[in-house]
Order: C-alpha cells, then sequence, then structure tokens
C-alpha cells in the first residue's frame, strides 16, 4: 500500500486528502489556525467544568465548560472522574467541578460532548483514564500483540491504561515505549494542575485537526506529504522536528504561484465530486447518497447498463462493485452513524451471501469502526460506523452549500 497526502490551504479551510495507491480515499476539511475562533470547541480540548443539570431518568447530566456552552455527559463516567471541587456525597451532585474532555463535536442541534475518561493520543498509543487496560489495536498480527502486552505489563496500574495503536507495527518497541512515557509525563501534569485551575479553565488545547490527521495515518508504505502553502509547511516541520523526527524528511512545500497544489492534484476537482449525490461506476451503474438526520440512504441503480445487464449474473456484477464503491465513499465522505445501503435485488441467496462477504471484507479496511449488521426482510442492508467527526458535507466552508448542485451528466467522470 503506498501512502499520499496532500494538505492545502484555501478559503479560511485547511484541507488534507489522504490518497493510498494514488486514490483519494479521505477529505478533512477543518478552520486554519487563524480562523480558530470560527471552528468552536475541539475534540480532545481538556476542561474544568461545572455541573448545571442533572435528568437522571436518562442517565446523563449537562457540564458548562464555558459560559453559556453546555455539554452533554453521561453519569457513568463519574466513577472515575477527576474533580477539583466536590459538593455532596452523591457520585455526581450540581455544582461539581471537574475534569472533562471533549468526546464529540456540536452537531446542528446537539450539544457537544464530554467524557471524564481522558484520553492522551500519540502516533503509537494512546493513554486512557478510567480505562486500565493495557490493550493492543487488534489489527497487529496476533504475536506482536502478546509481546506488546507481555512488555507493557509492568505499566498496569489502578489509574490508567495503555493501547498500542496500529502505527506501531512500524516502530521498534523501545519507540513506543518512549512516547507513552512522554504522554504519562503529561497525564501526571494535568492531574496535579487541575485541583490549582478554575472552573472553564482549558488544561490542553488539542492540536490542529490537520496536526491530528498526521497522527492517524499509517506510517506504512507513506511516501510523502506535499503541503501547499509556506506557513503551514512550517508548523507542520515543527510538529514532525518535535514529534516524529524521521518523518520530517516525507515533507514537501509545493507553493509555486504559478502551478500550485491544487491545479496539480485537482484537489477542487476531487472535493467537488465528493459532495455529489450521484456517483457514476465504471460498469455505468451509479449510487445516489443522500444523508438525513436519522441516517444515510445509499442507493444502487442499474444505470446505463440496464438493457445490456439483466441477468443474475449482470446484476451481480453491478452489485460488487457497488459494494466497493459504497464502502469507499462512506469512508471519503465520513458518513457515520445508521447508513442503509439498497443494492439491486437478487434472486439467489448464495450471490447475496457473497455481495454481503465482499461488502463486509471492503469496509474492513476503513480505519474506523464499521460494522455490517445484517440485511432486512426488504434487502436493504445495514451498516453502522462510528462518529468520530463530521462529515465532510458540513465541513466545507464554501459555494458548495449556497450554489445549486451541478448537473452531474455535465460533468466528464
Amino acid at each position: 500500500m503506498k501512502r499520499k497526502i496532500l494538505i492545502e490551504k484555501t478559503e479560511g479551510q485547511v484541507r488534507t486528502f489522504l490518497l493510498e495507491n494514488e486514490v483519494v480515499v479521505e477529505i478533512h476539511c477543518a478552520a486554519s489556525s487563524d480562523e480558530r475562533k470560527t471552528e468552536g470547541h475541539r475534540i480532545g480540548d481538556i476542561y474544568i467544568g461545572k455541573v448545571k443539570n442533572i435528568v437522571r431518568n436518562i442517565g446523563a447530566a449537562f457540564i458548562e465548560i464555558e459560559s453559556g456552552v453546555n455539554c452533554y455527559y453521561d453519569m457513568k463516567d463519574a466513577e472515575s472522574a477527576i474533580f477539583t471541587a466536590k459538593i455532596g456525597k452523591k457520585p455526581l451532585c450540581i455544582g461539581d467541578e471537574l475534569v472533562v474532555q471533549i468526546s464529540r463535536e456540536a452537531v446542528k442541534t446537539k450539544a457537544p460532548t464530554v467524557t471524564s475518561n481522558i484520553s492522551l493520543t500519540g502516533r503509537y498509543a494512546v493513554l486512557t483514564h478510567g480505562n486500565t487496560r493495557i490493550g493492543v489495536s487488534s489489527k497487529l498480527p496476533k504475536k506482536m500483540r502478546e509481546e506488546f502486552k507481555e512488555k507493557l505489563c509492568s505499566y498496569q496500574n489502578d489509574r490508567f491504561g495503555i493501547i498500542v495503536r496500529t502505527n506501531a507495527k512500524d516502530v521498534s518497541f523501545q519507540e513506543v515505549e518512549g512516547e507513552i512515557l512522554k504522554l504519562k509525563e503529561e497525564y501526571e501534569r494535568i492531574s496535579a494542575a487541575a485541583p490549582t485551575r478554575t472552573c472553564f479553565s482549558c488544561l490542553k488545547s488539542a492540536p490542529p485537526s490537520y496536526i491530528t490527521d498526521l497522527k492517524n495515518v499509517y506510517t506504512e508504505g507513506l511516501d510523502e506529504i506535499v503541503v501547499g502553502d509556506a506557513e503551514l509547511y512550517a508548523r507542520i516541520r515543527s510538529f514532525f522536528e518535535s514529534e516524529f523526527p524521521d518523518g520530517a524528511e516525507l515533507l514537501r512545500l509545493c507553493d509555486d504561484p504559478d502551478f500550485p497544489l491544487g491545479k496539480r492534484y485537482g484537489t477542487e476537482t476531487i472535493l467537488e465530486k465528493a459532495l455529489r449525490e450521484k456517483v457514476w461506476m465504471r460498469n455505468g451503474g451509479y449510487l445516489v447518497i443522500q444523508p438525513t438526520e436519522a441516517l444515510t440512504v445509499i442507493d444502487v441503480n442499474s444505470g446505463k447498463s440496464i438493457g445490456k445487464e439483466k441477468n443474475e449474473a449482470g446484476i451481480m456484477k453491478i452489485n460488487l462493485e457497488a459494494a466497493r464503491e459504497a464502502a469507499h465513499q462512506i469512508r471519503l465522505r465520513n458518513l457515520s452513524g445508521i447508513i442503509i445501503v439498497d443494492f439491486i435485488n437478487l434472486e439467489e441467496k448464495e450471490n447475496t451471501a457473497a455481495l454481503l462477504k465482499e461488502f463486509r471484507c471492503c469496509l474492513a479496511r476503513d480505519p474506523i469502526q464499521t460494522t455490517l449488521v445484517d440485511i432486512t426482510p426488504l434487502n436493504l442492508v445495514e451498516v453502522t460506523r462510528k462518529k468520530v467527526r463530521k462529515p465532510l458535507y458540513e465541513t466545507v466552508q464554501r459555494r458548495y452549500n449556497n450554489e445549486p448542485r451541478v448537473s452531474e451528466e455535465s460533468i466528464p467522470m
């Protein structure tokens, strides 16, 4: 697997494109640092919050992290909370002050979500307060998982746990352990500082989203990171030199005003296609992708192949390509929650089973937890994908949100 990352700054946003074998598989858009005030609170920010309200019948509380900013909080988290001011003897009381971390951004009318289970994320490992187990990514080989657990058993304690990430397979144990020690030092610093800080204090500000994206990319096969802005390039190089020195050699600046990164790689066209409702496939069929408030629907259509692909074998061919394309689009657009895929109906059960197997394999390549749940009696395939951040269509700040859609047929595929 050959990987490449393109990062450009345009229209007040930093846009990151991840390519695998020259195909764009992920696009992330976030406000640039000079537009930070428009981005709001980031996932990973750590605050001292105050309990404003408790709704016991749903097991939730609302915690204020800034004047007027109330966040949803699962009361189960209170068991491991770090309190800086405690009002009563109950596990959680109105007026309690405690350390919380933003775990989910605000979405439309929904408030941000915070947790007491603080996580400090590095490139190779995650330190977890509230979860004290020593874990290893299931995507690592079994032998490697067992070796990591054995070598890290000395870190077992009743305050925090450690999870080794998939990226750890590309480096030595000494590098992983070195990062764990840094995360432990940061954890101790935050724990010690919290009791001395006032309510609403920010104990840790998460790095810009494009830096977090670089931490999350698998290093295996990563050939280069092309940056289209000199100031952005300097910030990223500074990050690499302090956190990942060996990766600095992958950086390349592409700021030629006559032939900028966007024009060289066609990022504008790539982004526009990733926001279309209709996605054409090579066999003439197409997908219609429609996000709603409750779920996302992906409809498979025979399209231009109709008339010549009416038999079972022809329909199976369309469905198999649709399964691969749907998995690609789910990751590309960062769709999450409930996703319903309506494939073209098949008559033979063996073909349906083969289709589901192919779709499941394609979804398994997604680094974010994605599960094919089942197929309903109406032949609708149910998929769930963990929500980590907003979908692509909600993060793009530009004319796509205001202008009428361009007709898909008018754009060559």
